[in-house]
């Protein structure tokens, strides 16, 4: 520890939050075909449970899917996925816009000749829970307490550094400026669809919405079972992805080294790590529990706190030769690291009232 840095937290922590928030990654991913599948098996008319849709999915297709070695074959299924994420979206809009599952409104005036609102074609369909629900609050709902929910959900949905390095050593002709151009462009769809999604999601059905939102949709609604089975897609060939980074987390902490990761290391690590992950997914229904609690904790760190401590510790490293400037942004990334954890506090707190 002579030469370690003052004021740089010291590996480890980093290193386990990274790969915990990966494994949450997996755990809500694994809770969205849990709900999706058993959802579209119902359509189809085949009665089932959550716990049996999520094993038989995660038995036949996501187990051998994270056994492969080489997950480049999985691009063209990536890019499909996203289509479908497109295809969501425009469906949320048609049924939004359609009024498929607006609010039957009695008329104003008792005895008057004005017709009453009629429910939305789907709204009877709906469990009572998952049906529209919106207050009188307005803008000023957004001072809620809750509103820390939403951050930290946010901290969750723009997570990918574990995946980071592998991208940018993969990537062909992977100069900086290549690398750059890939990352803005595929946050800014991903900024795009996620708040489109959000915001057709509240629209419609307020504060009933579920953590999975395709929840609230009738099962017998065509258009929103293709969605399901588009986000299912998608989920099912992006989950190798996530999953890796878990994988390879876990190997790290044990610190297992490059040359003794076998075949059958990693086939052992995977089973043990899966079969985790599934049998607590087939435990947790609360999706956004699990989202904002990983984002209210993990997430605010990755993102608030050990990078301002990082910083402090550089600049302190550079002694006499860092800048002014660089001694003036000290402060305000320390009270960045005090906003992330008081934030993080917060929305810890908000998220177990979701239970």
């Amino acid at each position: 520890a002579g030469n370690k840095p003052v004021g740089v937290p010291p590996p480890w922590p980093p290193a386990v939050t990274c790969t915990f928030k990966t494994c949450f990654a997996v755990l809500s991913y694994s809770m969205i075909l849990a709900d999706t599948i058993r959802a579209l098996l119902m359509t189809a008319g085949v009665e089932t449970s959550r716990t049996m849709a999520l094993l038989g999915i995660t038995s036949t297709t996501l187990l051998p899917l994270c056994l492969l070695k080489n997950l480049s074959s999985l691009a063209p299924f990536s890019l499909a996925g996203i289509a479908g994420m497109f295809y969501t979206s425009i469906a949320m809009a048609v049924r939004y816009f359609g009024g498929a599952y607006k609010l039957g409104a009695p008329a104003v005036v008792k005895g008057s000749k004005a017709a009453a609102v009629p429910a939305g074609k789907y709204l009877a369909d709906v469990a009572s829970n998952y049906q529209p629900k919106f207050g009188d609050l307005g803008a000023s709902a957004a001072l809620s307490p809750n509103t820390f929910i939403l951050i930290c959900m946010l901290s969750t949905a723009y997570m990918a550094h574990f995946n980071a390095p592998k991208f940018f050593i993969e990537l062909k002709d992977n100069t900086i400026k290549r690398y750059n151009t890939v990352v803005g462009t595929s946050f800014g769809i991903s900024v795009f669809l996620f708040a489109l999604v959000g915001s057709l999601g509240f629209l419609t059905f307020g504060s009933a919405s579920s953590g999975l939102i395709l929840n609230n949709y009738s099962g017998k609604d065509a258009l929103m079972s293709f969605s399901r089975i588009a986000v299912a897609f998608s989920i099912v060939f992006s989950y190798p992805l996530i999953f890796v980074g878990a994988r390879d987390g876990w190997l790290d902490l044990l610190k297992v080294p490059m040359e003794k990761r076998s075949d059958s290391v990693l086939t052992k690590t995977t089973l043990a790590i899966l079969t985790g992950i599934t049998l607590l997914a087939t435990q947790l229904k609360e999706l956004a529990f699990i989202m904002s609690l990983a984002g209210a904790t993990l997430g605010n760190a990755l993102i608030y706190v050990y990078p301002a401590l990082m910083f402090r510790s550089a600049v302190k490293g550079m002694g006499e030769k860092a800048t002014k400037g660089l001694k003036r942004e000290v402060p305000f990334a320390m009270f960045s690291a005090l906003l992330g954890v008081g934030m993080g506090c917060v929305g810890a707190k908000m998220a177990f009232s979701l239970l």
